[in-house]
């Protein structure tokens, strides 16, 4: 028999992948079936909460069907934020509010769904509920396709970023042979500090393709001249040359290259700057000096959000790190993430563990400098071994009217 279990509340932050919902899913599912009395979903994260916005996830995710349709749906079902909370000492009124929140909503289980910066608000959520009293259980779910959280192997989410960005690549070098005539493609991707990303598109080297001719990562520093002479050598062998660089690739005296542009500047509540013109601003520059055709393509929201082409292995990785979430908490855990620890290459074999959330919050994880080459323009083979499991299969979109069928929510009533 079942043990009955009190409520669980579950919220989604940050940047959305094409897997995040998954992990939703597992979480959801994983409680049910372990006895909580009631999922509650927050909209718009802890933001949200603060305003006491939720919903009875029951009420909307009523079959098997539905479960299999969150899985496939990529953005965020409930809504994401980039809320950062405030130090305990700074501001106790705001965790009184959220725990009497909880408290009303007898909620005995707390998931957030995010990476570095919502890794952080489990962090202090849990130091605060320590200092308390409460019971509380607080357990993070890691996601993001950036793979920069530390502790854990990768991240759900980046699987499927990887394998879009590598079949576009791909698709992008096949594209750029139609005409007899120099051109240059510059491929921006994202990547603030670090490359993980932009490395993935060396997945588009194969017998059928010579993948793109560079890749410059953030873990490197950029030379813009250096770039146009290496556009120069390579333009005396072939015609069409792609690049690949990190929206975050940044100059010698600390500048990012995209503020070299007129963009205008955006910083977020974590005091991330908005990062987007590098592929424009190199493109421009080789077109009026050298003199040839140039396409600047960003990627951008689309690397995160294509459930058309999500990664298997990554889906049900997202999933299980959900319903881990649930157990260890169940089973008395707090202040933990989930990670994944990969025991195997060939064959894969990866499994769920947990980890202080209090050694993972705000740390970014990097590319190891060994896995980019000595000239800083390409990744090593160790790095696309690491990649290349973390794409393997495929989950067929439930097809409606030819188009993938999605989950969605819409009704933004309080609860």
């Amino acid at each position: 028999m079942t043990e009955v279990r009190g409520n669980v509340i579950v919220g989604q932050s940050g940047g959305p992948t094409a897997v995040i919902n998954s992990s939703l899913a597992g979480v959801f599912k994983t409680a049910k079936d372990r006895g909580a009395k009631k999922v509650y979903g927050m909209l718009h994260g802890i933001q949200g909460l603060l305003q006491e916005r939720y919903v009875d996830l029951e009420e909307h995710i009523k079959s098997d069907l539905d479960i299999e349709l969150l899985k496939r749906t990529p953005s965020a079902y409930l809504g994401s934020c980039r809320f950062k909370l405030p130090e305990i000492c700074d501001d106790r009124d705001i965790y009184d509010k959220i725990f009497s929140i909880l408290d009303k909503l007898e909620v005995e289980y707390f998931f957030y769904i995010g990476g570095n910066d919502s890794m952080d608000t489990i962090k202090k959520l849990s130091d605060y509920s320590l200092l308390n009293g409460s019971k509380i259980r607080f357990m993070g779910v890691p996601k993001t396709i950036d793979n920069d959280l530390a502790a854990t192997d990768h991240t759900p989410g980046y699987g499927s970023a990887a394998k879009y960005i590598g079949a576009i690549t791909k698709e992008v070098i096949r594209d750029g042979l139609v005409y007899d005539q120099q051109n240059v493609t510059i491929l921006e991707i994202m990547g603030r500090n670090a490359g993980w990303l932009t490395g993935a598109a060396a997945l588009a080297k194969g017998e059928d393709c010579e993948g793109p001719d560079m890749l410059f990562l953030p873990e490197v520093t950029f030379d813009v001249d250096s770039f146009m002479k290496k556009v120069e050598e390579l333009h005396k062998k072939k015609a069409s040359v792609v690049a690949a660089v990190s929206e975050g690739v940044k100059l010698a005296d600390g500048r990012y290259v995209c503020e070299l542009t007129d963009g205008i500047e955006f910083v977020d509540a974590f005091g991330h700057k908005q990062l987007t013109g590098t592929a424009r601003f190199l493109a421009e520059k080789i077109n009026r000096e050298v003199g040839c055709k140039t396409r600047a393509i960003e990627f951008n929201s689309l690397q995160r959000c294509a459930s058309h082409i999500v990664s298997r292995v990554d889906i049900t990785e997202a999933f299980q790190v959900g319903g881990a979430a649930v157990k260890e908490a169940f089973e008395g855990e707090t202040g933990k993430m989930i990670i994944l620890k990969r025991v195997s290459d060939d064959p894969y074999v990866c499994v769920t563990d947990i980890y202080d959330v209090h050694k993972v919050a705000n740390v970014e994880k990097k590319v190891p400098r060994e896995w980019i080459n000595e000239a800083g323009d390409y990744v090593t083979e160790e790095f696309v071994n690491y990649i290349r499991p973390l794409i393997q299969a495929e989950l067929t979109p439930i097809m409606t009217d030819g188009l993938p069928r999605h989950l969605y929510y819409t009704d933004v009533e309080k609860k």
